[in-house]
Parts: C-alpha cells; structure tokens; sequence
C-alpha cells in the first residue's frame, strides 16, 4: 500500500518577487536613489530651490514629460526638466534692481542706527523714469540682495526677486566676478602685491586667485570671484595697508556707470551678468 497520502495539502507557490514600484521621476520610491527635483533645477539655473518648490506644488513643473506634484521627489540627476509656460511668464515679470549704494547703508539685515539699502528703492530715487517701466510696490516683494557691500563701502549693489539671478551671482559655483576701486594708504612692495593676488588666507582657508593692480597712484584696483566678510579690507591689512575708499563699479558684464548715489535702475533686457 502506497504510504503517500493523496490528500496531503499542496504545497505553497513560492510568490515572485515584484518589481519595485516607481514615483513619476524614475527613481524607486522610499529609496534614497537619485536627487532632490529643486536642486536639480537650482542647479541648472532655471530657478533657485525655494521658488522650485513652489512651482512644483503648483504642477508647473515636468520631468521626462511627466507632472510633478510632490516636494522632495528625488530624479535621476540627467532627467529632462521642463517648466510650464504660466511659470515662465511669472519669472519674467520678477525685476532686478541696480543700486548705487551710498555709505552708511546696510546690503541686508539691518543693524542698530542703520538702515537697510532696500529702503533707497523708491519711485522719487528711479535713475530709468521713462526709459523702464515705472516703480510699482509690488517690486519690492521678495526682494533682496544678490551680495553683500559692507556699510563703508560705497558702489553697485543688486537686488533682486529672481531666484536664477541670486544664484548666478553667489551661488557656491558662481563664475561672475566683481571689480572694485580701493583707496588705500600705506605702502605696499611688490611682494604684497604678489600677495594680494594670490598667496593670502582668513579664517584659516586660502582665498581664490584675485586680480590686483594699481589703478592709479592712490588705488588699486581688485577683482575678485567669491565675496568673504570684509574681504578686500582683511586682505589689505595682511599687507599693511589701510582701505580708506571702497567702491565696487563692476559685476560681472554690469557696470555702475553714471549711476548717482542713492539712485537706482532696473536690469535691461539686454544685460546680463
């Protein structure tokens, strides 16, 4: 008699394994695979993370032709990233503002007894009437500085409601470089001018390559591609010399120009940094 029962239970299927779903981007969803939707597009300049994140919560935004909705969607770093045309139109009405920043101003925040240089941008300060569009209050929501001009210097100062702008100019990759006037007293060899180009550090990290040269007896003149705290007065002390005049005239393709103190203009359409 065969022992082998003929009602013994089936043995289970062994279920397949199946394959990990996928968020709308292309990357698994719960794994750490890929990266941030916002930094990507920061990255290639299409807006800065903060205004990324709001475009994406509004559907503005398409990756590989596909709707995101969801902040914090991680892509693959070479996705096609494309933005919809109500999101272009928004960037452009965004104004840049051109400041001649006087002394006694601060760039940003403001500091006890002094007031911050947003405060100059005013209808009665416009430089461009008639020639730009005309100073509405609008233009000073979300605005703000793309740099800093410590409150003793003096020079061109942007501000700015466009995220791509702000970024281009003091991203951490930023390639646009700033020129400055700078009146000093002291005497400076030619070894400290080598110095001053390239050999100085503050704060324990060496400082870029910088462009130094005398821009006549009593100034030299600085370019330079990153923006540390006082930067070009630390720099000239290392060397022993004294900054009594400091006026940035230069951003990257913008210059200051005949631009008075106190006074600004917009960004034209056919400048760019």
């Amino acid at each position: 008699m065969d022992r082998r029962s003929t009602d013994r239970p089936a043995r289970a299927a062994t279920p397949r394994p199946q394959p990990t779903p996928r968020s709308p981007a292309g990357t698994a969803e719960g794994a750490p695979e890929g990266v941030r939707l916002s930094k990507v597009m920061a990255e290639r300049g299409l807006c800065s993370r903060r205004e990324a994140d709001g475009l994406i919560e509004r559907g503005w935004v398409f990756v590989d032709g596909r709707r995101i909705t969801e902040l914090g969607t991680r892509i693959d770093p070479g996705a096609n990233i494309t933005v919809a045309p109500e999101a272009r139109r928004q960037q452009a009405q965004r104004v840049t503002i051109l400041l001649h920043k006087p002394v006694g101003y601060v760039s940003g925040q403001p500091e006890p007894g002094y007031e911050p240089a947003v405060v100059l941008i005013k209808a009665e300060n416009q430089f461009d009437v008639g020639e730009a569009q005309n100073f509405h209050y609008s233009h000073l929501k979300g605005l703000a500085p793309a740099g800093r001009l410590d409150i003793d210097s003096t020079g061109l100062l942007v501000l700015t409601q466009d995220g791509r702008i702000a970024r281009q100019l003091i991203g951490d990759d930023s390639k646009v470089d700033k020129e400055y006037l700078v009146r000093v007293e002291g005497e400076l060899s030619a070894e400290g001018l080598a110095l001053l180009n390239h050999g100085l550090e503050l704060d324990g990290r060496r400082l870029r390559p910088a462009q130094v040269e005398w821009a006549n007896p009593d100034q030299l003149r600085f370019v330079l591609r990153e923006g540390r705290k006082r930067q070009i007065r630390r720099m000239c002390e290392l060397v022993g010399l004294k900054v009594v005049g400091l006026k940035r005239v230069r951003i990257g393709k913008v210059r200051l120009g005949d631009l008075p103190a106190g006074q600004w203009r917009y960004l034209r359409e056919d400048e760019h940094f």
